[in-house]
Parts: C-alpha cells; structure tokens; sequence
C-alpha cells in the first residue's frame, strides 16, 4: 500500500499542537503533510501571535500560519486531538484543564509516563499530575502497548532514551534470556536531546569535540525503563544508566550489556528478537554482529537494532540506534495517533533516512 493512501475509520480528524521546541516543529512538520488531517494549528503560552517561520527559518513560505496564544476556552469542540510539545511540569496542567473536553491528549512530556505521582517528584523534582489522570494514561510504545493505545484518551509518548532501551531489552527478558537486575545502559545522545533553550551546556565550544556523561546515576528515564521492562520480567529490574552528550545534532545510540543465562546460545537470542519484532512496521534487527549507527536512522521513525552475544564472557552487547526527535519523540507521537486512530501505522511518516 501506498503510505500516502489509507481508508480512515471516519473524517480525517482536526488536530492542535501545544508547543514550539525541537519536539513541537517536528511534529508540526509530520503533521502538516499527513492526509489524516483536515486542520492543524498551533499554540503557545509565549510565542502567540508569531509566524512559526520567524522562529524557524527553514518553513518560510512552507508554513506561515499564525501560533495562537494558548487559551482552553478556544479548544472546546475545536479539535479531535491535542499534542502536548510542552516541558516537564507544564503538560500536567494543561491536560487536567483539556482531558474534560473528551477528546484525545497525546503528550510529548514526562508527567504521564509513571504511574507513582511520588517516584516521579523523586526524579524529575516537579509535583506530580492528578492520580486519576496517572491511572488514565497508556505508556505510548506501540511495540509493547497497541491494544491498550488503541483505546486511550490519554497517551504518555516515552521519553527518547527509554524507547531506544526498552526496545533493546524488551525480547531478552520476555523469553528470560537474561538476568533482570545489574542491566547496563549506555547512552549517546545528539545535542538536540537537551531542547531549544541556549545553555552553557549546550554551548558549541563547550560540547564541540568533546564527549562527556551528565546526570549519572540520576537520569529522569531510569524509573521509566526499569518500571516498563518490570511488566514483561518475572523478576524486579534494576538499571545502571549513564548517558553522554555527543557533539551532533540528533540521534540516540543506546548500548545495553545483559548476562546471559545459563544455556543461552546466539540462536536463542536470534530467534527471540525475530518473535518479537517480525511484523514491527518500525523496528529492523540486523543480523547478528551487524551494529546500526545513528545516521541509518536520521530522519526517520525507525529503531534500527542488533546484537552480539559474548560467549567467552557470558554477556550479550545489544545496540539500538533512533532519532531522537523522531521515534524518540515527534515520530512516535504520531505512530500513536495512527494507532489509536486505527489508520495504518506508517501513515505520514519517513522510512528512509536521510543519507548521507
């Protein structure tokens, strides 16, 4: 099937965006070329008034709609489904004053991905969302979670650095081809990862030609990774995660070092992950001791995996590569709405990346 070409369950549907940053303008992108939609606008709490293009130069006389200053008298009736593109903290509200309006809430932040108010206060140091609107979220990772996605009003897209690790993990521990507790991840993120705001972190001669790990030990996905890879272990699952900003624009390379049970061969591994992700319209997994780079995924919504397993060592050495503003972000949260939707899940979105 053309992935231009689908036969929509009902009307195509009318849809607002919440937000301005990397996430907001990649969904908008998406967004804006797919046939599902008949309407698209885009809101903000500081930027109303202004063309998206003098904030993004690159869709001048691409897209030169207005941004609306945020205002939820103006969404009753207006909109079939919201994206929430907005920071940590901020989405919480936003949702407790939309969610009654009954239409569907997709958001791109942190507020709705855990389910314990208080675990989330622990690492991301905000207060927690309303605990009936926490019960009322489905984690949005297709791969784990369709049939549930498909019936929500209210979905928590995953953070970027837990897709990549949660897909990379997902089959080792539903087939318990590894032990649950002492995972290892190691992440590599693209400067992208950190948003829009300039800070001295992001500053080109701080992180040019230079490599460093940030938030050891305390990474706001911990929770999230160790929580949804608990679901599908028969064991309690504890993480190691240190992630590292690299000096490129985007993408995420997630390393993930697992020991082996006892008997496991590489066939045993190989045959998992092709169990898991066969019919995946997003995940490729490569042959073994083939590793993906993050430019095989540049500007698509892939996750792009592959394995070797260390029989000397007894450990298996898992790679996945993404965008991180795609499948890590802008690209799965449409993924969902095709979903929920009950559209084809390719629908609107890039398969090949861009190259070179």
């Amino acid at each position: 099937m053309n992935m231009n070409e689908n036969t929509f369950n009902d009307r195509p549907i009318r849809v607002a965006v919440i937000g301005t940053g990397y996430g907001g303008v990649e969904l908008i992108r998406l967004l804006s070329a797919h046939p599902g939609i008949s309407a698209l606008d885009v809101y903000s709490h500081s930027k109303g008034g202004e063309a998206l293009s003098q904030l993004y130069r690159n869709v001048y006389t691409v897209f030169e709609k207005r941004i609306g200053t945020y205002d939820p008298e103006a969404f009753d009736d207006a909109y079939d489904l919201v994206f929430l593109a907005t920071p940590h903290g901020i989405s919480k509200t936003l949702v407790q004053e939309l969610y009654p309006m009954g239409f569907v809430i997709i958001d791109l932040s942190g507020d709705f991905r855990l389910k314990d108010g208080q675990l989330y206060e622990t690492w991301y140091g905000k207060a927690a969302a309303l605990s009936d609107l926490l019960i009322e979220a489905v984690y949005g990772l297709p791969e784990l979670h369709r049939e549930a996605i498909r019936g929500a009003r209210l979905i928590a897209n995953p953070g970027c650095y837990a897709t990549a690790a949660i897909l990379g993990a997902y089959p080792l521990l539903r087939f318990r081809l590894v032990e649950a507790e002492g995972l290892i991840f190691d992440g590599k993120s693209g400067i992208s990862g950190a948003g829009r705001s300039p800070s001295l972190t992001t500053h080109f001669s701080e992180v040019n030609e230079s490599v460093g790990a940030y938030k050891v030990g305390r990474h706001q996905h911990t929770p999230e990774i160790e929580h949804i890879l608990g679901t599908v272990s028969a064991e309690p699952v504890r993480i190691v995660f240190t992630p590292h900003l690299v000096p490129m624009t985007r993408g995420i390379l997630m390393t993930l070092y697992a020991r082996l049970k006892k008997g496991v061969s590489e066939s045993d591994l190989d045959e998992a992950y092709k169990a898991v992700y066969a019919d995946e319209p997003f995940v490729k997994v490569r042959p073994s001791g083939e590793h993906p780079t993050t430019k095989d995924t540049l500007g698509t919504n892939w996750a792009d995996i592959a394995f070797t397993a260390d029989m000397r060592s007894g450990w298996v050495v898992v790679t996945v590569a993404i965008d991180n503003l795609l499948k890590g972000a802008a690209g799965q949260a449409v993924q969902n709405m095709n979903v929920r939707m009950g559209w084809n899940e390719r629908l609107g979105l890039p398969s090949w990346s861009l190259f070179p």
